[in-house]
């Protein structure tokens, strides 16, 4: 299995907001900063995870996001479904998808019981469980202001 950048990228945002205090806001900017990510590609994360009901985003001059829902209410497996594009494994997986002894294929199966498994493991956890080492967390991202 392999995640794409963008939900990577998301679940990181999702995780740097989840670290903040309740009201707290933080910008694009910053977290642009400690990821090294483009804030461009961000502010298409940002957008995204706000139609999805995950942040909230505070516009005007004293302005930024937060969370929209607290940490043990978002879902891991939930947004990595929501945020992948497609889960084609393979070519068969998609419609149209062709290949020629997928009439008799055992593997696509196999594939799609371990593409199961790997949306039912993620699904076991919240964000929450994500920021169980907060101040581990915090350190590591001071130390990147800081440089």
């Amino acid at each position: 299995m392999r995640l794409t950048n963008y939900t990577d990228y998301s679940l990181r945002v999702l995780i740097f907001l989840a670290l903040k205090k309740e009201e707290e806001l933080s910008t694009i900017k910053e977290i642009s900063e400690v990821y090294s990510i483009s804030k461009n590609h961000l502010m298409k994360i940002i957008h995204q995870l706000g139609q999805l009901g995950y942040i909230e985003t505070i516009r005007g001059r004293n302005g930024g996001i937060k969370l929209a829902k607290k940490p043990n209410e978002i879902n891991i497996g939930d947004v990595v479904s929501k945020t992948e594009e497609d889960f084609h494994i393979v070519d068969c997986f998609q419609e149209g998808g062709y290949c020629a002894i997928s009439p008799a294929c055992k593997l696509k199966h196999a594939l799609y019981e371990a593409f199961l498994a790997f949306i039912n493991v993620l699904n076991g956890y919240t964000l929450e469980d994500m920021i169980h080492n907060k101040d581990e967390l915090n350190q590591l991202f001071q130390s990147t202001v800081d440089n």
